[in-house]
């Protein structure tokens, strides 16, 4: 269940997460360190079909994968209903390879982002 997508997210390995989450980034004041918080809502990867454990978020492109193994489930009235993981980087290569993947994950999707001062 993988697509031809450039970037993609992945809590099940050779299983794309067709659900696009909600990205929130922090940084620190020199900018060196700082987390992207991952919100999904109603991801797949917590529904009936999908099986397993969730063990992190696989973050592929074309240069590779990123790795968190951040990953929590939220629950409303005893139902999962948000998936969130976090990245969290603790140097400048480190935020730039991110950025890498932020911008193919985008284009992949159709999305644009909006930078919040």
């Amino acid at each position: 269940m993988t697509s031809n997508k450039t970037a993609k997210i992945q809590f099940y390995e050779g299983t794309d997460e067709p659900v696009v989450p909600e990205i929130r980034l922090t940084r620190s004041k020199d900018g060196t360190t700082g987390q992207a918080l991952f919100l999904f809502e109603k991801p797949q990867a917590l529904s009936s079909i999908t099986d397993g454990e969730i063990t992190g978020m696989r973050m592929i492109d074309t240069e590779g994968e990123i790795l968190t193994r951040e990953v929590k489930v939220k629950f409303v009235d005893g139902e999962p209903i948000f998936l969130e993981a976090v990245y969290i980087w603790k140097n400048t290569p480190d935020f730039d390879r991110f950025m890498r993947f932020a911008n193919s994950y985008a284009k992949s999707n159709g999305l644009g982002y909006s930078e919040k001062k």
